[in-house]
């Protein structure tokens, strides 16, 4: 992904080498006519392409002639006088072909396709509300029919945020190039739609040229070609990675059996856990493969204490222990001490040991502290408690800052969830679905990322986020693509099928 600036480089740097913009402009127009062509449902009552003054409205001219030439019924219509040569040329070609120029704005109550070409990358003119009502119009009547070419009219390309008081909202959003941080971010949901990318041939000795921290879009295709851990057929159960759950309370006794239910789905070899007697009690009926060893004392206020049981157990049996879900919000100011932070394996915060940690005397100091590696797993009003200093009203820079500042890796959950390490290398899930914003998914998502980084040291002996990263994307798509329910339990089962079909 990447900023404004840098996409207007990469053009720059094509242009430098050779490339002529008028090729380039040819290019896009073609490229994004022929996605329309191939869905003639989209143009089967004729289409209208709005023009605007700089060179995304000349996109939109070679998309209106090219429609026109296979025989779409298209007009075009110019709100703004053109600017730029080259899209004044384009105008004056489409007129004398025979395309029809409106002389008024066009009525948003038809099911004529729009294609939305004003102004693309790095806006920062203010929409007139009048254009924005007529383009919102036209997205309430018929809701599947107004495109936006490379970023929606209104939207700030960097950061997701409307730049005057809204955005256009399109039914599909058309980046050119490469995916603009600001489409993948929450806060553009609502006005990108669907995104679908325009290849234009970068080369790939530019694309060579960006540092290894540059963010990545991930998505679900990608899952096809990560090398998950592999450990060899002749390991023990101990040797295919080691887990310890410590969650759960009298208040919460749901979120320890899901985050259980998440690191057995995960395939790794062993999983052990302390919990509240209220769930130890039925855990041979519910999870007779979890190991039980022993409970954790309870507050008065129904929540969970666990510092005590980690005198209890060598901790360094374990390749993982995930500490959080479920366990109440006891006020334990010093409940972080040095078992924890010396424990070589790795740590999963999730939950209530992020919002514990956020009230102790160490806090991030603790994190920095740590001889092992630390998976953070907050959603934002978590994320918030813990790093108060941090903006977050762009998730993307939030985690990257985050997971600099506390050397932990961090998985930030939102629609598009963002990954990072602390050596700045960044992932951002590129697909939403609302399945997996449900109640336990959390837990579970915990409970198995906890499962595959055990998995991983134990067999590879090292980790690396981009494991983290793969282990949320692939939740996501469980929670996309289960069939049978959308329960954090149902999906669950359908996680484990899927890592059992990635490890045969």
């Amino acid at each position: 992904m990447v900023s404004s600036d840098q996409m207007q480089n990469i053009e720059k740097e094509m242009f430098s080498m050779g490339m002529p913009v008028e090729a380039l402009m040819e290019k896009v127009g073609i490229g994004i006519s022929s996605w329309i062509l191939d869905r003639q449902g989209l143009i089967e009552n004729g289409a209208i392409v709005l023009v605007g003054p700089g060179h995304n409205g000349g996109d939109g001219l070679v998309v209106a002639r090219e429609l026109y030439m296979a025989g779409v019924d298209i007009s075009i219509w110019c709100p703004f006088p053109l600017k730029k040569e080259l899209t004044q040329k384009h105008f004056d070609y489409a007129i004398r072909i025979g395309i029809e120029n409106l002389e008024s704005k066009p009525d948003s109550n038809s099911h004529l396709l729009w294609i939305e070409a004003l102004f693309g990358l790095g806006q920062s003119r203010i929409i007139s509300d009048e254009i924005v009502h007529l383009l919102n119009s036209k997205k309430t009547f018929s809701p599947d029919k107004l495109i936006s070419i490379d970023v929606p009219a209104g939207l700030d390309s960097d950061n997701g945020n409307i730049i005057s008081k809204t955005s256009v909202k399109a039914s599909y959003t058309m980046p050119l190039g490469l995916f603009k941080f600001g489409l993948i971010q929450d806060s553009a949901i609502d006005y990108v739609g669907n995104l679908e990318r325009v290849d234009i041939g970068i080369p790939d000795k530019i694309l060579a040229d960006f540092p290894e921290t540059q963010p990545l879009r991930i998505s679900f295709a990608d899952l096809s070609t990560f090398v998950w851990p592999m450990p060899s057929k002749s390991k023990s159960k101990y040797q295919r990675g080691r887990v310890l759950v410590i969650a759960g309370s009298d208040k919460y006794r749901g979120a320890a059996s899901l985050a259980l239910n998440g690191a057995l789905a995960s395939g790794t070899g062993s999983v052990s856990a302390f919990l509240p007697n209220s769930v130890s009690s039925a855990l041979w009926s519910a999870h007779p493969e979890v190991l039980f060893l022993g409970d954790l004392n309870i507050f008065q206020d129904g929540s969970s204490d666990f510092s005590r049981v980690l005198n209890e157990v060598d901790l360094n049996r374990f390749d993982s222990i995930l500490l959080g879900p479920g366990l109440g919000t006891a006020e334990e100011k010093d409940c972080f001490g040095s078992d924890l932070q010396d424990f070589k394996g790795l740590l999963v915060l999730d939950a209530d040991a992020i919002n514990r940690l956020s009230i102790t005397s160490k806090g991030l100091e603790w994190l920095n502290g740590r001889n092992g590696p630390t998976w953070l797993t907050p959603h934002l009003e978590e994320f918030k408690r813990l790093f108060p200093l941090i903006d977050c009203s762009n998730p993307l820079k939030a985690g990257i800052e985050a997971a600099k500042i506390c050397s932990s890796s961090v998985l930030l959950k939102c629609a598009h969830s963002v990954i990072s390490d602390p050596e700045g290398k960044t992932w951002q899930i590129g697909q939403v679905n609302s399945s997996v914003a449900r109640t336990g998914l959390g837990d579970v998502l915990a409970g198995f990322v906890s499962g595959m980084g055990a998995i991983g040291l134990a067999t590879d002996k090292k980790l690396d986020t981009s494991l983290l990263a793969a282990s949320a994307l692939m939740h996501a798509y469980a929670g996309a693509f289960c069939m049978k329910g959308s329960t954090a339990s149902t999906i669950c089962t359908f996680l484990s099928e899927l890592i059992k079909k990635e490890s045969t």
